[in-house]
């Protein structure tokens, strides 16, 4: 536990009590050397599930599952690499799903999180008010981390091309 009190991001010693054993994992923490968005693979999950803890919490829904999947919804290091990036949008999640059940024990409600976070380009509806929440986490911090990673001239124009992609793929 020493090096995740080195690592914390985020003040909330209950949010990593939910997600400890996802962060001792070696497998998931290869994420950290894998680019995403502009950040790491491992900070962003650790981005969207931390917001997932908050507003599922704060709603009263299933947060600790919730929390869990979230951490969990990118979990694949190069199993989609040699795909289209279109078809890495779509596989994905079905990659990270047999990740995570390779690792952990994954209630319905987690797989739905996970396998249908990039709705609508997955086009599957999501089933639970969890896995919307997840869903929407994920696009607001993916839009927020390519903002923000890049320099200026990049920003407005990488943000349209991934808008347009997304409309695109559906």
């Amino acid at each position: 536990m020493k090096n995740l009190k080195e690592e914390k991001f985020y003040e909330d010693d209950e949010f990593y009590s939910i997600i400890e054993d996802i962060l001792g994992n070696t497998h998931f923490n290869k994420l950290k050397t894998i680019r995403h968005h502009g950040i790491t693979r491992f900070n962003h999950s650790l981005r969207v599930s931390y917001y997932t803890f908050k507003t599922t919490k704060k709603l009263g829904l299933n947060y600790v599952e919730a929390t869990r999947a979230a951490l969990l919804h990118d979990f694949f290091t190069d199993e989609v690499k040699e795909q289209k990036m279109s078809d890495a949008l779509k596989n994905h999640p079905s990659v990270a799903l047999m990740n995570a059940k390779k690792y952990f024990d994954i209630s319905d409600l987690q797989a739905d999180i996970i396998v249908k976070h990039m709705f609508p380009v997955t086009k599957e509806l999501p089933k639970y008010k969890e896995s919307w929440i997840v869903d929407v986490i994920d696009d607001v911090s993916s839009v927020y981390e390519r903002t923000y990673s890049l320099n200026s001239e990049f920003q407005a124009a990488l943000n349209f091309i991934f808008i347009i992609l997304l409309i695109k793929i559906r």
